[in-house]
C-alpha cells in the first residue's frame, strides 16, 4: 500500500507549529514506509540506502535510539530518512532536488501507526 501525500492542511499546520513558518524545513510531503520484523533487517536497509550511489541522504532522525524520548510521540519509534534520488533519470526529469522521507519501522509500530 502506498502512502498518500501529506494533506495541505496538515503540511501548513506542521510548518507553522513545528518550523515557525519556515517551509524549507518540511521534508515529509512525499513519504513511504518500509516495515521490518527485526532491528537487524532495519539496520541492513539503512546501510543499503546510505551506500547507494544514486541516493543522497539529507537527514536521519533515529527515533529508535535509546536517547530519543518517545514519551512525546506516545511511545512511537522509527528511523526517518530524508533523501534525494540523484540518478540520471531523476536529473533528466528534474526531480533530483526533491526531498522525500523513507520511514523504517518495526511491524509492531506499523500496526499501532495504522
Amino acid at each position: 500500500r502506498w502512502a498518500k501525500i501529506k494533506a495541505p492542511e496538515r503540511a501548513s499546520e506542521k510548518v507553522l507549529r513545528s518550523y515557525k513558518g519556515d517551509v524549507s524545513r518540511l521534508l515529509d510531503i512525499c513519504r513511504q514506509s518500509i516495515i521490518f520484523d527485526n532491528l537487524q533487517d532495519m539496520a541492513a536497509c539503512l546501510a543499503a540506502i546510505i551506500d547507494d550511489p544514486e541516493v543522497r541522504v539529507v537527514r536521519v532522525k533515529n527515533r529508535m535510539s535509546t536517547s530519543y524520548n518517545s514519551a512525546s510521540s506516545g511511545g512511537y519509534r522509527d528511523v526517518a530518512v530524508n533523501l534525494r534520488i540523484v540518478s540520471d533519470s531523476a536529473t533528466r526529469f528534474g526531480v533530483d532536488t526533491h526531498v522525500c522521507e523513507m520511514q523504517l519501522l518495526l511491524r509492531d509500530f506499523a500496526i499501532v501507526k495504522s
